[in-house]
C-alpha cells in the first residue's frame, strides 16, 4: 500500500479546523453585497501580509521554483483600491519577518493553506461576479495561475511531498496548517463577528 501524500495527510490533520473556518465563512455571506465582500478582502490581506516573507525566503524558493511568482498580497491591495477601500488597520507585527530564517516544516503548512485557497477560488469568482467583480477588477485575487488552477496545485504538492522529514518535523508542519487556517478563522470574527469576538 502506498503513503498517502503529505497533502492528503494535511487535509485530514486540518479537517476539523478548516471545516470551521468554511462554515464561519458562508454564514458571514460576504458575497451578499460589496460592503461585505471588502470585509473579505481586508481579512485577505491580513492573511497575505503575514505571509508575504516566505515568497523570499530561499529555504522554500529551493523546494517551490515558482514560489515569488504565488504571492497575492499585491493582487487583494489592487482588489481594495478597485474599489475604494483602504486595507484593515495591521493587527499586529506579520507572523513571518523578511531577511529572518524560516522553519520549513512549519511555513509550509502555511503555503499548503494559502495555495489551497487558491485552488478552491473559482467557486468565490463565481459568487464574485455577481458582484461585477472579475479577475481585472476587485476580485484580482482570486485569479487562476496561467497554467490553470489544478496544474498549479500539483506542482505546489509535488514540492510539498519531495522534502523527507521525522516524525517531529511531520507535526510542525500539521500544525503550520492548523495555525493558519486558527489565524483565518480569527480573522473571518474580527471581521464579521465583531461581537461575538469581543464576548
Amino acid at each position: 500500500m502506498t503513503e498517502q501524500s503529505r497533502a492528503k495527510r494535511l487535509k485530514a490533520a486540518s479537517h476539523d479546523v478548516h471545516d470551521g473556518l468554511d462554515r464561519a465563512i458562508m454564514a458571514a455571506e460576504p458575497f451578499a453585497d460589496r460592503e461585505r465582500y471588502i470585509r473579505l478582502l481586508r481579512v485577505q490581506h491580513l492573511f497575505h501580509r503575514d505571509l508575504a516573507a516566505l515568497y523570499d525566503a530561499p529555504e522554500l524558493a529551493a523546494l517551490i521554483p515558482d514560489l515569488a511568482r504565488r504571492r497575492r498580497e499585491a493582487d487583494v491591495l489592487a482588489d481594495l483600491t478597485d474599489l475604494n477601500a483602504e486595507p484593515a488597520p495591521a493587527d499586529g507585527p506579520p507572523r513571518f519577518t523578511t531577511g529572518e530564517a524560516v522553519d520549513v516544516p512549519t511555513t509550509l503548512g502555511w503555503l499548503y493553506v494559502a495555495e489551497g485557497s487558491n485552488l478552491g477560488a473559482a467557486f468565490l469568482l463565481k459568487a464574485a461576479a455577481a458582484l461585477d467583480l472579475s479577475e481585472t477588477f476587485g476580485a484580482r485575487h482570486l485569479a487562476a495561475a496561467p497554467e490553470g488552477r489544478a496544474n498549479a496545485w500539483r506542482a505546489f504538492t509535488a514540492a510539498l511531498d519531495a522534502p523527507s522529514f521525522t516524525h517531529e518535523e511531520e507535526e510542525r508542519v500539521n500544525q503550520g496548517a492548523k495555525d493558519a487556517f486558527r489565524r483565518v478563522r480569527s480573522l473571518v470574527d474580527a471581521a464579521f463577528y465583531p461581537n461575538d469576538a469581543a464576548a
